[in-house]
């Protein structure tokens, strides 16, 4: 048994973690976004002892230079250092992206004691960093401050809001650990990651092959599952990081604890989501396998037409059932039904809403979040992704993401 506490604010709950952020001059239009120009674009995050880290990257076959980075250094390295930039994602840079980052982090080195030094960039893709001005930055950070609302702020991009997460797990034997994360990401989300970066720090004394083990779990039930429009990015992150100072750890309680703050995270973003009014649970059972439920929810959570409708409050089952359809999943209209929370919308019994119905579900429709059910009524394969809807602003934002 174990008990998790919520604690305010994000990263400095975690002893021996220190995190802060400045701004170099690269944000300067902070346009369809809850960013002003005084938040930063360069950030850290440092333990003042060596850390097991644990990766989850994108699954985008074009990997941006920080991943490539990362994946040079040996197996099972440690680290004590996370340097994060804005306005810029070091994407489709080739050779020279990664010696960019050897140069930053060369640089880096003669002022910081650091180990095995990772970078994480989010931004603008096909342009090679700007080395002298996030250089810059390490004459002005404070490496032993504790600003997790400055380090959220840092690496959103069009973010309407920062992302931070923290919590004490109490054990039953009286120990305890603490567990916190910043996120960002609010497009180019599909469920194989998003356009996502995460930074997850925990003092648990976790064993290095369990932070693998569930941060897999623990990604593929939270930002695995969402979309807010169907686009996987270059730069996908998902970094857990432990520096073990709390002597502390049980596998079942950080597996729970894990999976919570992922899950509440993923959700933000979808709430996020450029524009987006509704969040929506597609749960899809009775598919011939997991597989296939997994293929038609996602295919749901994904479908543009089903997120305009969502926008425009229409509860239009045609298009639920097309998708479904569509997904290339065995299906049959007969055994098919569909609710909207716990309206039936469609069976084959009722294949036109009357207006008490109709009327309901418009009701529903009108809600922040609600569920999407589709029982396709051919065997006990059970999913659920998550989606939001499509609004004008997502277009005006994506229309002007470089002006």
């Amino acid at each position: 048994m174990f008990n998790l506490v919520p604690l305010e604010n994000g990263l400095e709950n975690v002893k021996g973690f220190f995190c802060g952020a400045t701004n170099v001059g690269m944000r300067t239009n902070p346009a369809n976004s809850g960013i002003s120009d005084v938040d930063g674009d360069v950030a850290f995050i440092r333990s003042e002892t060596p850390c097991d880290i644990s990766s989850v990257f994108t699954s985008n076959t074009f990997q941006a230079a920080p991943i490539k980075h990362y994946q040079k250094y040996p197996k099972d390295f440690q680290t004590n250092f996370v340097l994060i930039n804005a306005k810029n994602a070091n994407a489709m840079t080739g050779e020279k992206g990664i010696e960019d980052i050897e140069s930053i982090m060369s640089t880096l080195s003669s002022k910081q004691n650091v180990l095995n030094p990772v970078m994480s960039s989010t931004g603008v893709i096909g342009y090679r960093l700007p080395i002298d001005k996030i250089t810059s930055a390490f004459d002005i950070l404070d490496f032993n401050a504790s600003n997790s609302h400055q380090t959220a702020r840092a690496i959103m991009t069009t973010d309407a809001f920062k992302k931070e997460l923290a919590y004490k797990v109490e054990l039953e034997n009286g120990n305890s650990f603490n567990i916190a994360a910043i996120c960002k990401g609010a497009g180019m989300i599909n469920p194989a990651m998003a356009t996502m970066l995460c930074f997850i720090i925990t003092d648990a004394d976790i064993p290095k092959s369990d932070m693998d083990e569930l941060l897999t779990v623990a990604t593929e039930g939270s930002f695995n599952r969402i979309s807010v429009d169907g686009d996987t990015s270059t730069n996908d992150t998902v970094m857990l990081l432990s520096n073990k100072q709390s002597g502390s750890y049980d596998k079942d309680a950080f597996g729970g604890a894990l999976n919570k703050i992922m899950f509440e995270l993923a959700m933000l973003v979808l709430r996020d989501g450029e524009g987006a009014n509704k969040l929506v649970a597609f749960e899809v059972n009775g598919a011939r396998s997991e597989e296939e439920a997994k293929k038609a929810s996602m295919a749901l959570s994904n479908s543009l037409l089903v997120k305009t409708a969502l926008f425009g409050e229409d509860p239009n089952w045609g298009r639920i059932a097309s998708t479904i359809g569509a997904s290339g999943i065995a299906c049959d209209d007969e055994t098919l039904t569909i609710h909207y929370d716990d309206l039936l919308i469609y069976s084959s019994e009722f294949r036109e809403l009357d207006k008490m119905r109709e009327d309901k579900a418009y009701k529903i429709m009108k809600q922040d979040s609600f569920k999407v059910t589709c029982d396709i009524g051919l065997g006990d394969g059970s999913y659920t992704s998550y989606g939001c809807d499509l609004s004008y602003e997502y277009v005006k934002i994506n229309a002007e993401y470089r002006t």
